[in-house]
């Protein structure tokens, strides 16, 4: 990530490591920095956090719910909010959804643009919607 993105933050990586090294802190900036950042918005139910109740998206509560129209309309609607309130980085400007029965797995992609310098990334994000296995 070139120099200039630097006005996106650094912070811990996702999950926490540390450089065995220097016994410092792993980080993760720019770009990666927001993907780590929707994966942990992602994996948080809500209420989970103490200090901040409202952080999160839920989607949890969806395993083992039909795929039909109105519950992808609705973790669309998780998402894009859980990205609104959480993630200020970043517009979202699509989400998408792609079932895969095969495996259980529910790809969500999300498409954005850096509210910063208006370049466009995509984050996809493998939510197991079967997760118990034989």
């Amino acid at each position: 990530m070139p120099a200039d993105s630097d006005f996106l933050g650094r912070g811990w990586s996702f999950p926490p490591a540390f450089d065995n090294g220097s016994a410092s802190v792993e980080t993760a900036s720019g770009v990666e920095d927001i993907h780590q950042s929707l994966g942990i918005i992602f994996t948080t139910a809500l209420g989970e956090r103490i200090m901040n109740p409202t952080f999160g998206c839920n989607l949890e509560t969806m395993l083992f719910e039909p795929l039909n129209t109105s519950t992808v309309a609705y973790i669309k609607n998780m998402i894009e909010t859980a990205i609104l309130y959480h993630e200020p980085r970043i517009d979202a400007e699509s989400i998408d959804l792609q079932q895969d029965n095969a495996q259980g797995i529910l790809f969500i992609e999300v498409n954005y643009k850096v509210r910063g310098t208006n370049s466009r990334f995509n984050f996809v994000y493998p939510f197991y919607i079967n997760e118990a296995s034989k």
